[in-house]
């Protein structure tokens, strides 16, 4: 690569640029440039200039940091021959294949013996895919100890960092500030993402808000453990992110090759709502299995909250014709069909139907589900076992242990070892079995502990985990399957390839959901978000709120209930039918269109409007008592200055919350001056439809 090159989006351009002898460098991360702009112009234009105290030839931050040359930071790899630590000075080879959407780099040591391909390319959304591959060109095996998918140098604008922080029932915390000097980073350690969220990262500048500033986005796709780690000094800042690996982990014999997972990153100028298209467009073409076929996302049921492990077939089939009364289109019986499973110290990993609830197995439950109307799902746990348990009684080794050492437990678990090949087919066989012998629609497949002692296990436990989900998807190709963790602690583009909708969080609670909900939409659009009705008081929080603010809330993602209507009174329960039927009215618009994130000053405020082809659906709530009576006017994003719309309140009753219901206003006034709703009263909310006129303004 004699000269720089470039790759194009449709609105982004990358340059890379190698001088003889070294990595290569990024010149330009940002908008689209002009086709003929001049890039040798380019180079002399951007390049930093020496500065005192550094090496005679500069080591510039490359995309592939490495010591040996003058550079002081954190390299993009770590790798041993033996004990040893090898060093390296990886070069640019013959094979860098630059042109369009993606870039394919080679880099070579043949001195240490290793060769470096460095891919990025650019898909759906103008979202980039990178990952590096690592050959081992020498005759003796290899270790990897540190292997990073993407090595980022930061554009000078990047001056912060939005993080996410987060725990069971809490996910997804937003943190901002200016990136530290020094390093700064997370990682997680579980052979899971975890709670802690440090797999999503967005860098940006300081004036980054709801619509506007630039941004860069990113994300590994990767279910197992992560690394995420920006450093910063006088020349600048450098992001790194990448799998996390224990120390033997990974040994590569003479002649072997290993691929990173991707990391996924937006490059975008427009703020929040910009990250969120981009995204979302990824996620919908590039990511999630078969989309562009999905049926309409059905309202789901799910037993938990309102039987927990107190079920057999009666209160099941009670619970399914209240179901069905109320709209719900899909019915999930969660934890405590199974054999012996009377409480949470027992029984997983013995996955049939228990006979003293079931005496003629899940059929006859099935086929009363179906002639409701609805079609059935199942909770199932695979990768763990209860130490009380036929299968750990019969296989106490097919779990993570050390020899001889006490296996401590979480929430009364153990985790299985699908990297052995009997573990992985029993667990294959097993589930296969329920799925051929029953009218199974929906897996609901949860993972309730971290990986511990894991042992070098977890790279090949993800890896296994993933087979296996191949696997039962090829056999069962039209049975959708959720991603729970205890709700948000494995979610990532990695599982969302195989799946169809994630947890986003145990915590139903409607005023935490509008939090935690809001974070996640950054990355993950709606419909693949699970977003249920609750009980109330909700069993986590406490909190009472009125069933027409926590169904308003939940009509904007993957729409379910978990809770028992026939604990509601007759007015709740219609109230509740009639946002369920609102969804699904709704529902081709909530899944297929654009989200924006409405903006407000006031913290107690949460907004979000969902457009498509014309038509738009916000929802508009409050979480607190304002602090002043008259909250100023809602703007709404996303709609066309110069057309007009028709003003409509779904579910307002009789009384819609001002006197514009039915009228024609110009996308102009509702976006830049805006609508005035009553939103002082705490646990407020309203559903506002715009209907676009075919006129313009």
């Amino acid at each position: 690569m004699e000269s720089p090159q470039r790759i194009d989006g449709t609105a982004i351009t990358i340059v890379f640029d190698a001088l003889a002898g070294a990595p290569p460098s990024l010149l330009h991360v940002g908008g689209k440039l002009p086709d003929d702009e001049d890039l040798h112009a380019l180079r002399l234009a951007v390049r930093p200039k020496r500065h005192g105290s550094q090496p005679d030839v500069p080591d510039l931050a490359t995309i592939w940091p490495q010591l040996g040359r003058g550079y002081l930071g954190l390299p993009a790899m770590a790798l041993r021959r033996g004990m040893a630590a090898l060093p390296s000075n990886l070069v640019l080879g013959s094979g860098a294949r630059i042109a369009d959407r993606s870039a394919h780099i080679e880099l070579e040591d043949l001195v240490a013996g290793v060769r470096v391909l460095v891919d990025w390319r650019i898909g759906a959304g103008d979202v980039i895919r990178a990952s590096a591959t690592i050959i081992n060109a020498g005759d003796t095996p290899l270790a990897i100890d540190r292997l990073v998918s993407i090595a980022l140098p930061l554009p000078g604008w990047a001056t912060h960092a939005t993080r996410f922080h987060g725990h069971w029932a809490g996910e997804m915390h937003q943190v901002t500030a200016p990136i530290p000097h020094g390093r700064s980073g997370g990682e997680s350690r579980g052979g899971r993402p975890g709670f802690g969220g440090a797999n999503w990262l967005i860098a940006h500048d300081g004036g980054f808000s709801a619509d506007h500033g630039r941004a860069i986005a990113l994300h590994l796709a990767w279910s197992g453990d992560h690394e995420t780690v920006i450093e910063r000094d006088a020349d600048g800042a450098i992001l790194q992110m990448g799998a996390r690996y224990d120390p033997g982990e990974i040994i590569l014999a003479p002649g072997a090759r290993f691929t990173t997972p991707d990391a996924v990153l937006a490059i975008v100028d427009g703020g929040r709502n910009e990250v969120r298209r981009a995204l979302h467009t990824h996620v919908r073409s590039d990511v999630l299995p078969g989309r562009a076929n999905w049926a309409p996302r059905r309202v789901h049921l799910n037993s938990w909250e309102a039987l927990a492990l107190d079920m057999n077939e009666a209160s099941l089939m009670r619970l399914a014709s209240d179901a069905a009364g109320i709209g719900i289109e899909r019915f999930i019986v969660d934890d405590g069909w199974f054999t012996g499973r009377r409480n949470d110290t027992t029984s997983l990993g013995d996955w049939t139907p228990d006979t003293r609830l079931f005496p003629n197995g899940l059929t006859p439950l099935i086929d009363y589900v179906t002639a409701l109307g609805m079609d059935f799902g199942l909770w199932v746990e695979p990768e763990m076992v209860s130490p009380d348990s036929d299968l750990y009684r019969a296989y106490p080794d097919w779990c993570l242990h050390r020899p001889g050492v006490y296996r401590p437990t979480q929430r009364h678990q153990l985790v299985l070892d699908l990297a052995k090949p009997e573990v992985s087919d029993h667990l294959f066989g097993v589930l296969d079995g329920l799925l051929s012998v029953h009218r199974i629609a929906y897996l609901k497949w949860d993972h309730n502990r971290e990986l511990f002692p894991n042992d070098g296990a977890g790279h090949n436990q993800t890896l296994a985990l993933y087979a296996l989900i191949d696997r039962l998807r090829a056999a069962h190709p039209n049975v959708e399957i959720e991603s729970c963790a205890s709700g948000g602690g494995r979610i990532d583009y990695g599982m969302l390839s195989r799946c169809h909708r994630v947890w986003p969080s145990d915590n139903n609670d409607a005023i935490e959901r509008l939090r935690i909900n809001r974070a996640w939409s950054l990355f993950l659009p709606p419909e693949v978000m699970g977003n249920h009705v609750g009980p109330s008081p909700n069993p986590i929080t406490g909190r009472i709120l009125p069933i027409d603010f926590r169904a308003k809330v939940a009509l904007f993602g993957h729409m379910g209930v978990e809770a028992d209507p026939a604990a509601m009174s007759d007015a709740d329960r219609a109230t509740l039918a009639a946002h369920i039927a609102c969804y699904k009215q709704y529902r081709d618009l909530l899944h297929n269109g654009t989200l924006y994130e409405i903006a407000f000053d006031d913290p107690g405020l949460f907004g979000t409007l969902i457009e498509r082809d014309g038509k738009a659906l916000a929802l508009v709530a409050r979480a607190d008592m304002a602090t002043d009576y008259n909250a100023g006017p809602v703007r709404f994003p996303g709609l066309q200055a110069d057309r007009r719309y028709i003003v409509t309140f779904p579910l307002a009753g009789p009384k819609p919350p001002n006197g514009v219901a039915g009228q024609l206003l110009s996308g102009r006034l509702l976006r830049d001056t805006g609508l005035v709703l009553p939103l002082s009263r705490p646990a407020t909310a309203w559903l506002v439809a715009f209907d676009q006129e075919d006129e313009p303004a």
